[in-house]
Formats: structure tokens, C-alpha cells, sequence
């Protein structure tokens, strides 16, 4: 009866290790899952906020030079 119990007990520890080892794992998972998409987000903002400047850069330029050519 006692070997019963001691092996009840070692399995049931067992099992509980391994679950934790699981939770352990995808939380790495689930971070590392996070940090991709946040690095995702902020290269978009990065790719729109370039488009805009350079955008406004260009049209900028564009209007330098039509008012150079309607003073000279």
C-alpha cells in the first residue's frame, strides 16, 4: 500500500513539472510572438512616416522651384 503511494506521489509531482515546463515554453513562445509583432508595427509607422516626409520634401521642392522660376 505504502509503494502505491509513494509512486502516486513521484507520478503526480512528475506531471506537475512537466506542465510547468509547458507554461514555461509558450509564454517564451507568446513573447517572442509579441516582440515580432511590435517590431512589425513600428516598421510600418516607420515606412509611413517616411513616405510622408518625403513626400512633403519633394513637394516642397517643387514649389521652390516654380517660385524661383516665376522671380526670375
Amino acid at each position: 500500500m505504502k509503494r502505491f503511494l509513494l509512486i502516486g506521489i513521484i507520478a503526480s509531482l512528475g506531471v506537475t513539472g512537466i506542465f510547468a515546463q509547458d507554461t514555461a515554453k509558450e509564454d517564451m513562445k507568446k513573447a517572442g510572438s509579441d516582440t515580432k509583432q511590435a517590431a512589425k508595427d513600428a516598421g510600418k509607422g516607420v515606412k509611413k512616416g517616411s513616405k510622408k516626409t518625403t513626400h512633403a520634401v519633394k513637394k516642397g521642392a517643387q514649389k521652390t522651384a516654380s517660385e524661383m522660376k516665376k522671380s526670375s
